[in-house]
C-alpha cells in the first residue's frame, strides 16, 4: 500500500519535488550548521512554498538543535521528522456516520476542482461498494449540475437535481430524504463555489449545513473543503474564510499534478490546524488518493 501510493505521489509531484531536491541537497554536503547554512535553508523551504511559519518554526528548530554541529544523515533525519510531524495528528480518516447515511458536504471556489473531486469521492467509494448519491447544490451554475450528472452516469450513482437558480438547501434536503428512503450509504453535497467574499454565498452555505443537521442527525459528518494546489499560499485565504462559515473539517487538495506550490500543505497544517484528507494528483477517476504524511514527506525528500 505504501509503495503503490508512494510512487504515485513521487510522480504527480513531480514539479514540487524539483524544489525540495534543493531542501534535501543542503544535508549532502559538507560544513557546519551555521548562519549562512540557516538562511539557505530559510530561504530554500520559503521557494518550495512551505510558508513563513511553518519555516520559521523548522529553522528555529534546527537552530536550537544542530547549531555548529556536522552536516549529515542526523540533520536529514531530524528535518524528516519535523516536516512528517507538521501533517500528522487526528482528523486524517474521513468521518463515518454509526448510523444512517454519511453526508459529505463540499465546498470551495470555482475551478478549485470541486466537481471533479466530488465525482472522484463517489467513484472512490463506490469501488468500496458503497451507495452513493449526489446532492447537485450548485444550482447557480447549470453547466455544473450537467458535469456532475454526466459522471454520476459514468460512475453509476444517483443524483437530486433542483431547478437552475432554485434554493440549494431545497436539493440538500430532499436528497438526504433520498438517501434515507433508499438507505443509501453516503450522501455527497456539492455547493456553490463562487467567490468566498460573498456574503450572500455563505449564507446558503450555513442554511444547507442548518438543513442537513435537522434531517440527518450529526451530519454533516464531514465537510470538505477543494482547494486548487496550483494557488500555493494564496489558497489559504480562501480556507480561512470557508471555515468561518461552514466549520470545515478537512481539505481535499487538488491539481498538485500540475503545480510546484505542494508544499503548501505544511502551512495548511500549520496555520489552520485542518488535516489534509484528499489529494489529487491526476485528471483520472481514480486519481484521488488518500492523504498518507508518511508517503507524502518521502515521494517529496527520496531520490
Amino acid at each position: 500500500m505504501f509503495r503503490a501510493l508512494y510512487e504515485r505521489l513521487k510522480s504527480g509531484l513531480a514539479r514540487t519535488r524539483d524544489l525540495f531536491s534543493g531542501i534535501a541537497g543542503l544535508f549532502t554536503g559538507k560544513g557546519r550548521v551555521d548562519r549562512n547554512f540557516l538562511a539557505e535553508m530559510e530561504k530554500r523551504l520559503l521557494l518550495a512554498d512551505v510558508g513563513a511559519t511553518a519555516t520559521r518554526e523548522i529553522v528555529k528548530q534546527v537552530e536550537a538543535a544542530f547549531l555548529d554541529k556536522e552536516i549529515g544523515d542526523d540533520l536529514s533525519g531530524f528535518v524528516r521528522g519535523l516536516l512528517l510531524e507538521m501533517l500528522t495528528g487526528e482528523g486524517l480518516e474521513l468521518g463515518k456516520s454509526t448510523s444512517g447515511p454519511t453526508v459529505i458536504l463540499v465546498a470551495g471556489v470555482n475551478g478549485s476542482g470541486k466537481t471533479t473531486s466530488i465525482a472522484k469521492l463517489a467513484n472512490r467509494f463506490c469501488k468500496e461498494g458503497k451507495t452513493v448519491v449526489v446532492g447537485a447544490c450548485d444550482t447557480f451554475r447549470a453547466a455544473a449540475v450537467e458535469q456532475l450528472s454526466t459522471w454520476s452516469q459514468r460512475i453509476g450513482c444517483e443524483i437530486v437535481k433542483g431547478q437552475t437558480g432554485g434554493d440549494p438547501a431545497s436539493v440538500a434536503h430532499d436528497t438526504c430524504e433520498k438517501a434515507i428512503a433508499k438507505n443509501i450509504d453516503i450522501v455527497i453535497l456539492d455547493t456553490a463555489g463562487r467567490l468566498h467574499t460573498q456574503t450572500h454565498l455563505m449564507r446558503e452555505l450555513e442554511k444547507i449545513h442548518r438543513v442537513v443537521q435537522r434531517k440527518i442527525p450529526g451530519a454533516p459528518h464531514e465537510v470538505l473543503l477543494v482547494l486548487d494546489g496550483t494557488n500555493g499560499q494564496n489558497a489559504l485565504i480562501q480556507a480561512s474564510q470557508f471555515t468561518k462559515t461552514v466549520a470545515c473539517t478537512g481539505i481535499i487538495l487538488t491539481k498538485l499534478d500540475g503545480s510546484a506550490k505542494g508544499g503548501f500543505v505544511f502551512s495548511i497544517r500549520k496555520n489552520l490546524g485542518l488535516p489534509i484528507k484528499l489529494i489529487g494528483v491526476g485528471e483520472g477517476l481514480d486519481d484521488l488518493e488518500a492523504f498518507d504524511p508518511d508517503s507524502f514527506v518521502a515521494a517529496l525528500l527520496d531520490k
